[in-house]
């Protein structure tokens, strides 16, 4: 049997912009792609602190080192900027490696959106 586990989480990232006009994702800066092992073009959920939505969208590059995170299309509705947010990543393992797995958390600034 599989089960769905937290694989990776960016924790408590503030929210830059949010572009209704934009198809639709939400743009993290690739430094922090890469540090929580996460891709482009994953799927994720996002849980917002300041009002307590929870929603899923798809990640797509940000530029390198800007601290970038916006929420695109109809996820926009769902934020304001300076919102402080988490991205969380799944995936399937058994239940035997999930009990052992441990996930990669993230813990940017707030106020940079960067890595210390």
């Amino acid at each position: 049997m599989l089960i769905q586990v937290v694989r990776s989480k960016i924790h408590r990232v503030t929210v830059t912009q949010a572009d209704l006009n934009y198809i639709g994702s939400i743009a993290i800066d690739e430094d922090l792609i890469e540090a929580s092992g996460m891709v482009e073009g994953e799927k994720v959920q996002i849980l917002n602190i300041n009002n307590g939505e929870r929603f899923e969208t798809y990640i797509i590059k940000g530029e390198r080192g800007s601290g970038t995170i916006t929420l695109n299309g109809p996820a926009a509705r769902r934020v304001a900027v300076g919102d402080i947010i988490i991205v969380v990543a799944y995936g399937y393992m058994d239940l035997e490696e999930a009990k052992t797995f441990k996930p990669t958390l993230v813990f940017p600034n707030t106020k940079t959106n960067k890595l210390d």
